[in-house]
């Protein structure tokens, strides 16, 4: 193990394997990140799903760095600054209608927990004190707060701390159904049905004692789950009915992933808030934030002026810096069209995607917008093992590819051009033909 390298307790990776050899990045711009050594990668995931303006771009650094020259810091309690504000109202712009107010948080996990804890006060607000229980969804990603990971429905990410979640947090049963919507292009066709597991859920616990349920629009880490035509729409429905929130997790899916500005503007449902983060800056300065309905805010607004409304908030929520990072991202995805632009890309990339159909190893492609999942045989007894193989290919052959389970998930820049696809596609081909 590199001595050199031993400081660092990496996330979400294995240290050992990591370290015995490495993969670094020392610099990027565009589409393409550089080795130490100088060797070109071209980046097929936006950093982390989060670079959607490309590595590199001038007007966010430029923008990040005035703002320190004029200020570095301002305390967010009680008092306020310019940027802040103006960033909120660059947000609601392009929000879902009434979707009007925004929280700042630093992460999509932070995010997550304090859309979470909005939606309990609310209730509490409304002399509905008893819905305290949270429904999640198996295989969802909220982050890795114990809020987030206690609705989140990955195994490996609840099991060592099980014993210490919160308590009455119940799941739905996810979507992906390889029986039915294998190599489907765009949304499944079957299991609209799925979202009436929350009528189960509502019949064991009553729905006096539920306050939220929280799903992602598009299941990101998990490997690209797309959610069934009507599956959305049937989930509003039931919240409806029964008076529950309903948060979209869009910290993946937020910012032209979808070719709108939000997945829940592209699927045509509105939740009642919603979690973002990521391209919020372009990647370039951790930021996250909730949006939230006006007649959830409102709840807030009672009682007397001087009281603080909601006792929760970050040193660094709406951190001047970040403002302006996400001003200038905002700026240039409205200025260059990006969103746009990802949905006049997507045929091309669902026939790139597509086109893997019959390479060895290749149980299921399936895409929306500018994102895409490709599920492989897994290798008997050694799950994970075949994805993280191409993975590391298609590394050494100049390509970032992400890799979750047996699925590598693929999630560019929305400035991808025609070739880069072809590259992206046909670097995975020669990577599968050869595993």
């Amino acid at each position: 193990m590199t001595s050199d390298l031993e400081a660092f307790w990496m996330p979400f990776t294995a240290n050992r394997q990591f370290k015995a050899e490495p993969r670094l990045l020392a610099r990027a711009r565009g589409m393409h990140y550089w080795t130490p050594e100088g060797r070109q990668i071209l980046d097929g995931v936006a950093g982390l799903w989060c670079v959607n303006a490309g590595h590199g771009r001038r007007e966010i650094s430029e923008a990040v760095a005035r703002q320190l020259e004029v200020m570095d810091y301002a305390p967010p309690f009680q008092m306020g600054h310019p940027p802040g504000f103006e960033l909120a109202r660059a947000l609601v712009k392009i929000a879902p209608a009434d979707l009007d107010h925004v929280f700042f948080v630093n992460s999509g996990s932070e995010a997550v927990d304090t859309a979470l804890k909005i939606a309990l006060a609310w209730h509490r607000l409304r002399g509905e004190a008893s819905r305290t229980r949270l429904i999640g969804r198996e295989r969802g990603y909220h982050g890795v707060g114990f809020g987030g990971i206690s609705v989140g429905g990955i195994v490996t990410n609840r099991r060592m701390w099980s014993a210490t979640l919160i308590p009455g947090v119940d799941h739905l049963r996810h979507t992906h159904d390889l029986s039915r919507n294998a190599f489907t292009r765009g949304l499944p066709e079957h299991g609209a049905e799925l979202a009436d597991e929350l009528e189960r859920l509502v019949a064991l616990h009553d729905a006096s004692t539920i306050a939220a349920v929280i799903v992602e629009p598009v299941a990101g880490s998990t490997g690209v789950l797309l959610p069934p035509r009507g599956y959305l729409e049937r989930l509003r429905a039931i919240c409806d009915r029964h008076g529950i929130l309903l948060i979209f997790d869009e910290v993946i899916t937020g910012f032209g992933r979808t070719g709108s500005a939000f997945a829940a503007q592209e699927f045509g449902v509105l939740p009642d808030l919603i979690t973002c983060a990521k391209g919020l800056t372009n990647g370039c300065v951790p930021m996250g934030a909730v949006l939230v309905r006006k007649r959830i805010f409102d709840a807030f607004m009672q009682g007397p002026p001087g009281a603080i409304e909601l006792f929760h908030g970050y040193t660094y929520s709406a951190h001047p810096t970040a403002c302006a990072a996400g001003l200038a991202a905002l700026s240039i995805y409205e200025r260059e069209g990006l969103f746009a632009r990802a949905k006049s890309m997507a045929k091309l990339w669902e026939d790139a995607v597509h086109g893997l159909r019959g390479a060895p190893h290749v149980i299921d492609t399936r895409n929306y917008g500018l994102i895409a999942g490709i599920e492989l045989e897994p290798v008997a007894g050694s799950p994970g093992a075949r994805a993280f193989g191409v993975f590391q290919k298609c590394f050494e052959r100049g390509l970032l590819v992400r890799q979750t389970g047996d699925i590598i998930a693929l999630s560019p820049p929305l400035i991808i051009e025609p070739t880069h696809i072809e590259q992206i596609f046909s670097t995975l081909a020669s990577v599968l033909r050869a595993a």
